[in-house]
């Protein structure tokens, strides 16, 4: 059974799209390939080229900067232009403002691998207006519509951003004990960000694709959980790390409930929606074991901060956007919702990379091959997304379907 929306055909004077004009109609279509291409560029450098990275700012700080605010941030900035579109029936940023935007973030990459503090500056500069801007599209398109429900999500992408800067500046003056604290924060604002996305998508997915699939859509307990992420980001930054554990705790319980909650053995033969449950999943387990961390309870696998932070930043935040990169592609571009092999071969890889790259976080004999492992894994599964969806992203929408204020509506199947 197929449920279209409704779309009203080109008005006569609304020309055929070229593949620029598609590529720059919104947010999705260049911030998905600069995402995707620099997951794979920065762990290639990372890993197997460390000797390029002779920029100001460099080591295990560039590494998890690039990781959180270049890659997974930049992700969810992407998603976020486009879905806002569809919320609010406004485009936050398209054309020429797009391309600068894009731009914009391409230049922080590139500024923060040249040596000297000019360029680390220039970067830094670069940087935080790409988050400002971002920020002040939706909070343009978001306080037009009154959509209330989405009030946060702007707050949200602004904070990232300030603790973005926050991060970089503090680089700057060399006071390394405190990076970690400020990282982790940066990390509070994603999770907020992914959970309220993720807490409202992955069900709504699910239910459209799995005819006869009831399950809840958690608003209730979605609230807590936010609230749960603002006060633990409250307490950090006040640095009451036992009290911002008990609400990160609470967050990550209340995920993996959901989870639970959501049926996940109904999903199991749809790879586009059990890439997003095992991401979730993940997600709060990351949360649970970062709160006993906090806490001070640090049992053999928890030794070290790295293990909460991977298993959220690689399960949760990685798998959900590979998963997410995917089925909005499909969507926004007219295109049938369904993984391909090649697809779910990245989902796989992308779970290969981060069981490995946790078992390298215990030294053995094997530590430096699970390290390699997991970064090739890592590579092949982003250079299997940009193979197929970079034809996809620059080119107009299978389905030629406009509304009338030029905006694009999916045409989905169950």
């Amino acid at each position: 059974m197929s449920t279209l929306i409704s779309i009203s055909p080109p008005s006569k004077k609304q020309k055929p799209e070229t593949r620029m004009t598609a590529f720059l109609s919104l947010g999705f279509r260049p911030l998905y390939i600069a995402g995707a291409a620099w997951a794979l560029i920065s762990i290639l450098l990372w890993v197997y080229m460390p000797h390029f990275l002779t920029g100001a700012l460099n080591g295990v700080w560039w590494h998890a900067h690039e990781m959180l605010w270049a890659f997974v941030g930049t992700i969810a900035v992407a998603f976020l232009l486009t879905a806002s579109a569809t919320w609010t029936g406004s485009n936050p940023i398209k054309g020429v403002p797009l391309a600068i935007l894009s731009l914009t973030w391409l230049m922080a990459r590139i500024a923060f691998l040249i040596p000297g503090d000019s360029m680390f500056l220039t970067g830094v500069l670069y940087e935080f207006s790409f988050y400002l801007v971002s920020a002040i599209c939706l909070f343009r398109v978001i306080l037009k519509a009154k959509s209330k429900r989405n009030y946060a999500l702007p707050w949200a992408v602004l904070g990232l951003g300030i603790m973005d800067l926050v991060f970089l500046l503090t680089y700057y003056q060399g006071k390394f004990d405190l990076l970690l604290s400020f990282f982790e924060i940066g990390i509070l604002f994603m999770v907020l960000i992914a959970l309220l996305i993720a807490r409202r998508v992955v069900p709504f997915f699910a239910t459209r694709k799995i005819q006869g699939l009831q399950i809840p859509m958690h608003t209730r307990s979605g609230l807590y959980q936010l609230i749960a992420c603002g006060l633990a980001i409250f307490f950090g930054l006040v640095s009451l790390p036992e009290v911002m554990a008990l609400f990160i705790g609470i967050a990550g319980v209340i995920a993996i409930v959901q989870v639970i909650q959501w049926k996940p053995a109904k999903v199991l033969g749809e790879p586009l929606l059990w890439v997003l449950y095992l991401a979730y999943f993940f997600l709060g387990l990351g949360l649970v074991l970062g709160a006993l961390y906090f806490a001070g309870i640090r049992p053999s696998i928890m030794v070290r901060p790295a293990t909460y932070i991977h298993v959220i930043g690689m399960g949760g935040f990685s798998l959900m956007i590979i998963g997410m990169l995917t089925r909005t592609a499909l969507g926004h571009t007219g295109h049938p919702l369904k993984a391909s092999r090649l697809m779910v071969g990245s989902y796989v890889l992308v779970l290969v990379a981060t069981v490995s790259r946790l078992a390298a976080l215990y030294p053995s004999v094997y530590t430096q091959s699970l390290l390699h492992l997991s970064g090739l894994a890592w590579i092949l599964a982003f250079a299997f997304y940009l193979w197929q969806f970079v034809p996809i992203l620059t080119r107009p929408r299978a389905d030629q379907a406009f509304d009338k204020g030029g905006l694009i509506k999916p045409m989905e199947k169950k």
